[in-house]
């Protein structure tokens, strides 16, 4: 009898299967892939262009730049200045005592120029006051010590030491540590414009003056100082913005002395100096405190540039004694620069009233710089301290003085005056 025959169950090899499924369904994506690549390079000529591996960036905008900008007056020395300055005990200068009350108004700034209407032609040639001026270096490291960063030397008293007076000053604030502007050693010097980097804004400084007070300079060497001239400025205008600056600060020693406001020249110099690339003028010279005023002009092609001009701040410290001379204002400017189209907006503008009060000969300390504002207000609380009842109707007199020739502070969100007519800038 035959067996019955057992059939062997064949069983499906699973994974086989999976593997043949996973490559269909891959060739299956990669065909779809391909196809839908074909139709968006036929049908999308930018995509064609840019690539298949082109990979979008993510735009990052740069932030505003914001900095103070802070500007003084005449910082002048006349031979009760320096007398009152120097200490018999170790035969040197210090004038630190007069900065103390307002330092604080400079060292926070991020950029601080002032005018140095003196000479510092060395102790060799004797110190003097009025009318040619030669004064103790330690007057400069006092200066250094409140911060400011930049001195302009073009002024009436720059040669008053002739050739060698302009080149020991220079030297001399070179080894103080402050930059300087205004007068040179030679042509190269002169043609090389200072310029700035503060915390991202490029400011240029430039600096000029009406004369010299009659004292000549040397037949070619027009360099020593830059005197008030439209070839040469404009000439140096240039040279700045090849620089590529944000700002160029034009420092301008102008104008008709004891007058409290501006003259027709002035006027012209201004439009003439914002016409050709200006952003900014702190002019001197008057010792009193003359207006400031800020502008919109618009520009040849249509754009808007906002400007700022103060005609005088008056004299810093000074042994002067004419009405008002004794009374200051220190500038306080804030300025931006958009991060994203770079266009340089001037902000506010404030300003620190500040008189120059002489306690008389022979008084420790004869000089000091007052902060108006403040020693007001603390007299007015009760604490008179030093303050006399006489001093304080004078300073209340100089405030009022101040607040009245320079006008409010200017704030951010103020109107500003809009020039009608079409400038061109080169």
């Amino acid at each position: 009898m035959r067996g019955k025959t057992r059939r062997k169950k064949i069983r499906p090899n699973y994974k086989r299967i999976i593997l043949a499924l996973i490559l269909l369904l891959l060739l299956i994506a990669l065909a779809t892939f391909g196809i839908t690549q074909i139709v968006k390079n036929n049908g999308n000529s930018e995509v064609g262009q840019a690539g298949e591996n082109e990979v979008q960036e993510e735009v990052v905008v740069p932030e505003d730049i914001t900095i103070n900008l802070v500007a003084t007056g005449d910082i002048m020395c006349h031979s009760t200045n320096f007398k009152a300055a120097y200490d018999s005990e170790t035969k040197t200068y210090d004038f630190s005592s007069v900065f103390t009350n307002v330092a604080k108004y400079i060292t926070k700034a991020d950029i601080a120029i002032g005018n140095l209407e003196t000479t510092f032609a060395g102790e060799d040639r004797g110190y003097s006051g009025y009318p040619t001026f030669n004064s103790p270096a330690e007057l400069g490291v006092a200066v250094k010590n409140i911060g400011i960063d930049i001195l302009s030397t073009a002024n009436n008293h720059s040669m008053d030491k002739r050739e060698s007076g302009v080149i020991a000053t220079l030297d001399a604030l070179d080894e103080i540590g402050i930059e300087h502007v205004g007068t040179y050693r030679s042509e190269e010097e002169q043609n090389t414009i200072l310029v700035k980097d503060v915390n991202g804004i490029k400011i240029a400084f430039l600096a000029f003056t009406y004369g010299t007070n009659g004292i000549p300079v040397p037949e070619g060497k027009d360099y020593l100082v830059n005197l008030i001239d439209e070839d040469l400025m404009l000439e140096q205008l240039n040279l700045a913005k090849e620089q590529n600056v944000d700002v160029i600060c034009v420092s301008m020693h102008w104008g008709a002395e004891y007058q409290q406001k501006q003259n027709s020249e002035q006027e012209r110099l201004a439009d003439f100096l914002f016409e050709n690339g200006a952003d900014i003028i702190i002019g001197n010279h008057a010792h009193v405190v003359e207006p400031m005023e800020k502008r919109t002009i618009t520009l040849a092609d249509g754009t808007e540039k906002e400007v700022f001009v103060v005609y005088a701040l008056g004299n810093f410290i000074s042994g002067q004694v004419k009405e008002h001379t004794k009374s200051t204002a220190i500038l306080d400017m804030e300025i931006t620069k958009d991060g994203e189209t770079g266009k340089i907006s001037i902000d506010s503008v404030d300003y620190v009233p500040v008189y120059c009060y002489d306690k008389g000969a022979g008084k420790k300390d004869r000089y000091e710089l007052i902060d108006i504002r403040a020693a007001m207000t603390q007299y007015e609380s009760g604490d008179k301290g030093e303050i006399s009842s006489s001093l304080y109707n004078t300073i209340k007199k100089e405030l009022a003085n101040i607040e009245s020739v320079l006008g409010e502070p200017i704030t951010k969100d103020e109107e500003i005056n809009q020039e009608t007519n079409t400038i061109a800038q080169e």
